[in-house]
């Protein structure tokens, strides 16, 4: 048995250097399987049977009328069914505040399982019921589950991460959406799933993460910073802390903790009304505004989209163009693996500014390469090399990062606000490229990514003028950098009790 100076020196240690437990790491692995995985699934494993489902639809609809729709009506079921997808992330985004602050960030994801198994047996045996209405209705309740996951996941493990894993840890929800998109690739092709036969068993598959988490997340721990401040239980925020970090004495994390409340206590609830009238949060706001929309108007998804084509374009055979787009798909979860190990090292600040000026050069050469693919025969392989350096680029910063920020510069009152803010920022952006986007490329062709290029060079400005570097420190010490920018006396205006804290609480 240690004796007390052994939990004193361990304690001094958790304000210094935290580490990661096998609690920390089952958690987090459960809590993003469970949940971003089937983000990144219900992306990529319509695009595959579509031509399969359309049919599907059709024969339905000539089973009950009598004759089949017509191309109109065929292609604007389909756009519904597409576009249900973002329209749910946008309503699971308006539910995230409420639901979190009423269950919990680990309540909360147990909760949005409901919103992936009851879609994953609706697509499942839509077939058999002769229904393509049940894929449309779990096409808006994955959509709602992935807008709750998006936002919970990495509020849940920036809460629970000791303050030098909180940046890898807060990648490792990307890592598991592009993994999930991946493997709606592989289980995509022809040869698996993506057949006549297949398409439900694909759709139906999303459900499986869910019951896994259902089954193994209740044995891991609570946010403690729920548990303490709106729940007000420091025992059970202790016993949590003690299992996460794997010592006893954890009471210097925890006055970290009651500060950060101490000091929002004079605000009360942040609603998001208020959230956008506060001064003290007006440049947090701005800034995830700007990243959320920088992320998904960047062009990522009209990337993908005109990926087949320059493939096509590039000599590649029509039935291997399959196996080159998920080719595409590992090397973007290579590249967020690598995002896990250098997030801490080299600072969120310079993968942003890094991924998006990536981007932007990849999109200007990539009109280029359009332009030219006819008259040069040798242009279309540099749109192939295009489009792999875009990817490599978001990968890198605009994917991870801005979900990560949003848990790091907002306090504990007014981050499920801005989560709110931020989820619905990014699927109604996601949204508006899916439906703008096949307009813009009839309309400009190739010149299409130079308004991407615009949008990626205003978001690095926006960074480089902005966001500060917040690796390695605490949320008060983030919050004094934003103190300062907001040019207001405290953490809020009404309360200066953080201008100055006891050199215990405020070191590294």
């Amino acid at each position: 048995m240690r004796d007390m100076s052994d939990d004193e020196s361990t304690g001094d240690t958790v304000s210094a250097l935290g580490r990661l437990t096998p609690v920390i790491v089952l958690a987090t692995l459960i809590a993003a399987f469970g949940s971003s995985f089937q983000y990144g699934y219900n992306v990529a494993a319509i695009n595959s049977p579509s031509e399969f489902m359309k049919d599907f639809y059709n024969y339905t609809y000539y089973d009950r009328v009598g004759e089949y729709m017509n191309e109109f009506y065929l292609t604007l079921l389909w756009s519904v069914t597409v576009s249900m997808f973002p329209f749910g992330g946008f309503l699971g985004s308006l539910m995230v505040g409420p639901l979190v602050n009423n269950l919990g960030r680990k309540g909360t994801l147990l909760f949005n399982n409901i919103f992936s198994i009851v879609p994953a047996l609706l697509m499942g045996f839509s077939e058999l019921a002769k229904s393509f209405e049940m894929i449309i209705v779990a096409r808006v309740l994955v959509g709602i589950c992935a807008g709750l996951s998006s936002n919970v996941v990495p509020m849940y493990l920036g809460e629970l991460a000791p303050k030098n894993w909180r940046g890898a840890l807060g990648v490792v929800p990307q890592l598991f959406i592009t993994i999930g998109i991946l493997v709606a690739q592989i289980f995509g092709l022809r040869s698996l799933l993506a057949n006549e036969e297949g398409w439900p068993i694909l759709l139906g598959l999303t459900g499986i993460p869910a019951v896994l988490q259902l089954l193994f997340l209740p044995f891991f721990p609570e946010s403690p910073r729920y548990l303490l401040i709106q729940k007000k239980d420091e025992a059970a925020a202790k016993s949590a802390l003690r299992r996460l970090r794997g010592w006893h004495d954890v009471d210097a994390e925890i006055e970290e903790i009651l500060e950060e409340d101490r000091a929002e206590k004079a605000v009360g609830f942040i609603s998001v009304l208020k959230l956008f009238k506060m001064r003290s949060l007006r440049w947090q706001v701005i800034s995830i505004i700007v990243l959320m929309a920088g992320q998904q108007l960047s062009g990522v998804n009209a990337i993908y989209y005109y990926a087949d084509q320059i493939y096509l374009s590039a000599g590649v055979n029509e039935d291997d163009v399959q196996y080159v787009t998920a080719g595409t798909g590992a090397v973007n979860v290579l590249i967020t693996v690598c995002a896990i190990f250098v997030v801490e090292l080299m600072g969120r600040r310079f993968l942003l500014l890094l991924g998006f000026s990536v981007c932007f050069t990849a999109c200007c050469v990539l009109t280029g390469a359009l332009a030219l693919q006819d008259v040069i025969s040798w242009m279309p392989y540099v749109s192939i090399a295009c489009v792999i350096s875009y990817v490599i680029g978001h990968a890198l910063g605009p994917s991870p990062i801005p979900a990560l920020l949003v848990t790091e510069i907002f306090l504990q009152s007014s981050r499920p606000a801005a989560y709110m803010v931020a989820g619905t920022v990014h699927w109604l952006s996601n949204f508006t490229v899916g439906l703008v986007f096949p307009f813009i490329q009839v309309g400009l062709g190739a010149y299409s990514f130079v308004i991407f290029a615009v949008i990626c060079l205003l978001t690095t400005v926006y960074i480089f003028l902005i966001i500060p570097e917040t690796k390695s420190k605490t949320f008060i010490e983030i919050n004094r950098i934003f103190i300062k920018m907001n040019k207001v006396p405290g953490v809020h205006p009404e309360k200066e009790e953080l201008k100055e804290f006891p050199p215990s609480t405020a070191r590294q």
